[in-house]
């Protein structure tokens, strides 16, 4: 994953735009995501956003809706239960179970459309950033924002050993595999419970050549990080805002609509 994000982020169409253009694009996408009182502007959202993920910044389109499948069981489990744990209005699906009368009601299924919505509006805004903008940009405007150093400089090294340790813990499991260590539910959760705390010792191990490395560089407590010198042109800073406008002008004459 770290490969392909930052592959993709390095090589995409709209990787000369300015970082702080994008960030504010998806970062205001997924503000009126949440905002917005019912699913219309957040699926218009959605919809946009995976157009201009997939055809303006040429995301392989099979990649983009693999990777939607993620946040798409999970809202999908999440409305399944609120659809049936949140009542109100009248009833449109009853189901019988052990004598036990389960029912789904207008409330609950707009309160489940609303949440599926919010769910793909907001992470079509986040997987936008993610594959167009590279993380250390997106460091350098925290930090230019007035971040804390400590802040910025910590998540650095956070999402650096995040992947550093995925692949440790892959090659574990690939030697576990071919020594058939998955083989029976007894030798898979001994195999999990071995890599888990191996791969504790190993981070811990890893921290420490850390520190060691950083005091043989004469680290000081702060990371240089350059930002991106790409300007915003007024065109596409007027496109920008005026796709803000319209999304909130849908969220706001659609509040009172329900789709069922």
């Amino acid at each position: 994953m770290h490969d392909l994000l930052d592959d993709y982020a390095h090589s995409n169409a709209l990787r000369d735009t300015s970082p702080r253009l994008k960030l504010l694009l998806g970062l205001g996408a997924m503000l009126l995501c949440v905002a917005s009182a019912t699913p219309l502007a957040p699926l218009f959202i959605a919809i946009t956003m995976s157009l201009i993920t997939v055809g303006l910044a040429k995301i392989p389109g099979r990649l983009y809706s693999t990777m939607l499948l993620i946040p798409f069981s999970f809202s999908l489990l999440s409305a399944v239960v609120v659809a049936f744990m949140h009542g109100g209005g009248d009833q449109l699906f009853a189901l019988n179970v052990f004598g036990i009368s389960l029912g789904i009601r207008e409330d609950g299924a707009n309160l489940a459309l609303l949440l599926i919505a919010r769910t793909f509006g907001g992470m079509c805004s986040l997987f936008f950033i993610a594959l167009t903008t590279p993380m250390l940009e997106i460091f350098a405007i925290l930090k230019s924002l007035g971040l804390p150093d400590f802040l910025v400089e910590l998540s650095m090294l956070m999402y650096r050993y995040i992947f550093v340790f995925l692949d440790q813990a892959a090659m574990i499991r690939s030697a576990q595999v071919m020594r058939l260590g998955d083989a029976g539910i007894k030798n898979s959760l001994n195999s999990f419970s071995m890599l888990s705390s191996v791969l504790f010792l190993r981070s811990w191990e890893q921290g420490e050549r850390l520190i060691v490395a950083m005091d043989a560089r004469c680290y000081d407590g702060k990371l240089d990080l350059m930002e991106q010198s790409v300007k915003a042109e007024p065109k596409t800073i007027f496109v920008v805002m005026g796709y803000m406008v319209v999304v909130a002008a849908i969220a706001v004459l659609t509040r009172g609509i329900h789709l069922l």
